[in-house]
């Protein structure tokens, strides 16, 4: 494996719409959602030691969920366990674990990538990362991977590509558009030059480096000023210093949306970024009637097409629902039409107003 090659995995998200299961004290990435045995940040580190030396994996997550990272991880040192004092979206991330890896290895090329996505081919998915690692680093380019729709998902952010503008199976990036209504998702999967969004990154740190200064020069500054405390014990005051004034900003928005040397390889590795209880229910094996069952102790009679997660302690019967997700846990039954899981994040809310936030 080449020893320059890094991994950015970026783990401090809430995953709220996988709520009741999802909590702000123990997030998605620390589930195991598909009921496979291994949790979504588990099963991240597991494909990306396939590809970079496992002392290159760099966990980014915020303080909070620095002991569920070690418990989790223990292949993990704690040198590699970044910690965000506060939530201020990719574009901090990246330019933390882009500064001090530039001062740890000037020649490093690196990988930025969430922590609770599903990939179901693994080769494909190995070999992509590979032509993606050589592309950056035989010349300075940001690239991100885009994955070949088959469906007008509203749920995913696209990216353009130009045909016309390719070196080898990788293209010039035209546009990125956030997620669209029904229409334009419709019209994107028509025109066969759009791809839905990983939001995986790849490039060499000098690269991404250049692009900050250039396009966020603000974020940029702060990260700057303090370069020389990376990988001392001054780091961590450091980052508080940076983090308190740092703007809230997505990587997308900060440099991929401004930059004009952004390529994109489209990609078919079986992703999916898991984002709801529908895209589970999609991505799991299912009964002869469609039902998705997650637990030990679940009875469906008469019943389609359903997401169920339940807990190893209790015994659960269903009857008579269709498309539905029905989620259980010690404190929490949630029964909800599948059709209506976008109002997940308002009953979260609903919930928040009326008891507090101790089922949150």
């Amino acid at each position: 494996m080449n020893k320059h090659r890094y991994v950015a995995v970026m783990a401090g998200g809430i995953g709220s719409r996988f709520w009741p299961m999802s909590r702000s004290s123990y997030p998605k990435q620390f589930l195991d959602v598909l009921g496979l045995g291994r949790t979504l940040i588990q099963q991240t580190v597991d494909r990306y030691k396939k590809v970079v030396p496992i002392e290159n994996i760099y966990i980014v997550t915020s303080s909070e969920y620095a002991s569920l990272v070690r418990e989790q991880l223990p292949e993990i040192s704690t040198a590699q366990i970044l910690t965000e004092p506060y939530r201020k979206n990719t574009a901090a991330c990246i330019a933390y674990i882009a500064y001090k890896l530039k001062a740890l290895d000037p020649s490093a090329s690196m990988i930025a990538a969430p922590a609770d996505h599903l990939v179901m081919d693994g080769e494909a998915f190995e070999s992509v990362i590979d032509q993606a690692f050589t592309f950056v680093e035989e010349r300075k380019a940001l690239v991100t991977i885009g994955i070949k729709p088959n469906h007008p998902n509203t749920g995913y952010g696209y990216i353009q590509f130009d045909p016309e503008a390719k070196l080898g199976e990788v293209y010039d990036v035209k546009t990125f558009t956030e997620k669209p209504n029904l229409d334009m998702a419709q019209t994107f999967l028509a025109s066969g030059d759009f791809l839905w969004n990983a939001g995986i990154f790849i490039w060499t740190i000098d690269s991404i480096l250049e692009a900050f200064e250039k396009h966020v020069p603000e974020i940029n500054e702060l990260f700057q000023n303090q370069r020389t405390a990376f990988n001392t014990s001054a780091e961590a005051e450091a980052v508080e210093r940076i983090y308190t004034q740092c703007v809230n900003t997505s990587i997308d928005i900060a440099v991929m949306e401004k930059a004009d040397n952004v390529y994109v390889i489209p990609a078919n590795f079986g992703w999916s970024d898991l984002g709801t209880w529908n895209s589970a229910w999609d991505n799991m094996e299912k009964d002869y009637f469609g039902n998705a069952v997650v637990g030990k102790q679940v009875m469906v009679v008469d019943a389609n097409n359903c997401m169920v997660h339940a807990g190893a302690d209790k015994l659960m019967v269903l009857q008579g629902l269709e498309d539905y997700i029905i989620v259980d846990t010690p404190d929490v039954l949630l029964i909800c039409k599948r059709d209506q899981e976008q109002a997940i994040k308002e009953y979260v809310a609903e919930v928040k107003r009326n008891f507090g936030e101790q089922y949150l």
